[in-house]
């Protein structure tokens, strides 16, 4: 299945996506959030879905898709977890997964813009796969890893180097501006994704491809990030894991780095997970 969640900002309504159409859900009585994984929610609305597949509401396309899944308890992110990204960014390579996180609060809709922050002249892009909890995890094996998984999203990790880098303290300073999630355009059960360790995911600004790699270029895959992270807190249903970006950030650009202004364009994508778009805007407060 493919879960959408749409309509305005804090104001989602549940759907999916059959053969390409958009589908209303609201029906179902639930949102997509730790309620829904916890309880066995993919498969009741599954079972929903062909009994009342002829009667569910069509969603239009001009409808704003918001992120995914309602807001998780955490989103974990990975850092350094491509081994052409590390070499471009001169870091060692990681003998364990470099782990932050990510305020909930960054989340966002796959399309709406991405807002450069107050103060910010470094914010930089990162397309990642994010994979999403389906049960609660602790002290997984790396061989039972993916059965703790629900599905996986496209994710673009938005960071603003300054923040992250110069400014002392940890790196979810840098991590967590609002819009800095964009998730989606679909959760995609893992039944659609046969190896989320061997898919091509790709970013543009301007229409330029900066970013083009697999992520058979892990150093840690989807098992071991799953299972490590599992021994140092429980996973929720509903929790975020961010993967880490390959290669091609703005902070990685030869001879000199560069970052988004306002009115650029991002586009990215991972194979069979859509793909998504944003526009910088400069913040203009509240």
């Amino acid at each position: 299945m493919k879960l959408i969640r749409y309509g305005q900002f804090g104001k989602e309504k549940p759907g999916i996506i059959i053969d390409d159409v958009r589908y209303d859900t609201s029906a179902f009585g639930e949102d997509y959030n730790e309620q829904f994984f916890e309880s066995n929610g993919l498969e009741r609305l599954k079972k929903f879905v062909e009994e009342n597949k002829d009667n569910l509401p069509k969603v239009s396309d001009d409808e704003r898709l918001g992120s995914c899944v309602a807001r998780p308890s955490k989103i974990i992110c990975i850092g350094l977890n491509y081994a052409l990204h590390a070499k471009e960014t001169n870091a060692p390579i990681p003998k364990e997964p470099v782990i932050f996180f990510k305020s909930t609060t960054a989340l966002c809709g796959p399309n709406d813009n991405v807002i450069i922050p107050k103060n910010s002249v470094k914010t930089d892009w990162e397309v990642e796969l994010a994979v999403i909890i389906g049960k609660k995890a602790s002290y997984v094996e790396e061989s039972e890893a993916l059965d703790y998984v629900a599905g996986y999203a496209l994710h673009n990790d938005y960071s603003e180097r300054e923040f992250q880098i110069e400014r002392g303290g940890q790196w979810v300073k840098g991590k967590s501006c609002d819009t800095f999630a964009p998730l989606g355009p679909f959760l995609a059960t893992k039944d659609e994704i046969e190896n989320p360790n061997n898919l091509n995911l790709w970013l543009k600004v301007n229409g330029n491809k900066v970013q083009d790699s697999t992520t058979s270029d892990f150093i840690f895959n989807v098992q071991q990030v799953v299972s490590h992270l599992s021994q140092f807190m429980t996973l929720l249903p509903g929790d975020v894991i961010s993967t880490g970006t390959p290669a091609g950030v703005g902070l990685g650009m030869k001879p000199e780095p560069w970052y988004l202004k306002p009115g650029d364009v991002v586009e990215l994508g991972i194979e069979g997970l859509g793909t998504s778009k944003q526009v910088a805007k400069v913040y203009s407060g509240k």
